[in-house]
């Protein structure tokens, strides 16, 4: 039996900016298959499902192939956080300007030297 590929969905993290920061949500990379039998099947690196439940086809190259690529993700998608230290300097500045001195909304560095 074969199956087609209906989509390919690759790793990300998507970020959300909050007030003073962002917040980062993972998705795993995901296959949307259709096997000959009409079944439509989801899968990640991660799935447990290696047949098809309706007619039992092998899925397993399909989540062996998530798994590799999972395994070479590059250190700027899989910690992004960690590479948009401008992004982040931009977004403090937009918070100070947003949220003045004294607010209550403000960030204080405890670790700035005042004085």
């Amino acid at each position: 039996m074969a199956q087609e590929i209906v989509g390919r969905f690759d790793a990300h993290y998507e970020a959300r900016e909050v007030p003073f920061g962002k917040v980062y949500k993972w998705h795993p990379a995901h296959v949307a298959l259709e096997c000959d039998c009409g079944e439509r099947l989801m899968l990640t690196a991660t799935s447990t499902t290696t047949a098809c439940g309706r007619c039992g086809a092998d899925l397993g190259g399909f989540v062996h192939d998530l798994r590799e690529r999972a395994d070479r993700l590059p250190n700027r998608l899989t910690h992004s956080w960690l590479h948009d230290a401008q992004a982040r300097a931009q977004q403090r500045l937009r918070d100070e300007a947003t949220y003045p001195e004294g607010s209550p909304w403000r960030y204080d560095d405890v670790t700035a030297d005042n004085g």
